[in-house]
């Protein structure tokens, strides 16, 4: 089971840049941390079929109406956890561990940051950054692979940056 931890994408439309697709295509779920931003940008990832995901603080009402402020799901007896905001900084993850310990998953995938970590304790601790709009790091995901109960993961660097994804959208909205 393959999976993409994405985050804080803050698309104001209901359009996936091309980059991105290219990227998620290969995944059998995708795990969105929130901060859609637009509850169109939330229906586009929704109409993939594959999206697991929970509302962010920039998430517009409609969003943070549908979906839940935290979820868990199990896949090959690995339990998953989602939130937004589980800390206020990449230096202290303490209080991300014990999120995790509350909510009984060996992994807690969060957004918020816009930069990406993984953490390996007692828990699996990700944060995939943002493909769309980075903080001191380059567009990214993480990609979680799941086999036989056995979990590898690894940060990856998406390759169309966010001046892509704003000239993409001037594009568009140009109608070339």
């Amino acid at each position: 089971m393959r999976i993409i931890a994405i985050s804080d994408t803050h698309i104001e439309t209901g359009v996936i840049p091309k980059y991105l697709v290219d990227v998620l295509i290969g995944y059998d779920i995708i795990a969105h941390a929130g901060d859609f931003t637009s509850y169109e940008c939330y229906e586009a990832f929704e109409a993939t079929g594959k999206l697991k995901a929970v509302h962010g603080n920039a998430d517009d009402a409609l969003t943070k109406q549908v979906l839940p402020e935290k979820v868990t799901f199990e896949v090959e007896g690995v339990k998953i956890g989602i939130v937004h905001e589980g800390a206020l900084s990449l230096n202290d993850t303490t209080a991300l561990r014990y999120l995790a310990l509350e909510m009984g998953v060996n992994i807690l995938i969060f957004g918020h940051l816009h930069r990406p970590l993984i953490e390996k304790s007692d828990v699996l601790l990700i944060c995939p950054g943002s493909p769309t709009k980075p903080r001191m790091s380059d567009p990214c995901a993480v990609e979680i692979e799941i086999k036989d109960g056995k979990v590898s993961s690894e940060i990856i660097e998406i390759a169309g940056q966010s001046c892509d994804y704003i000239e993409y959208s001037r594009k568009l909205a140009e109608g070339k």
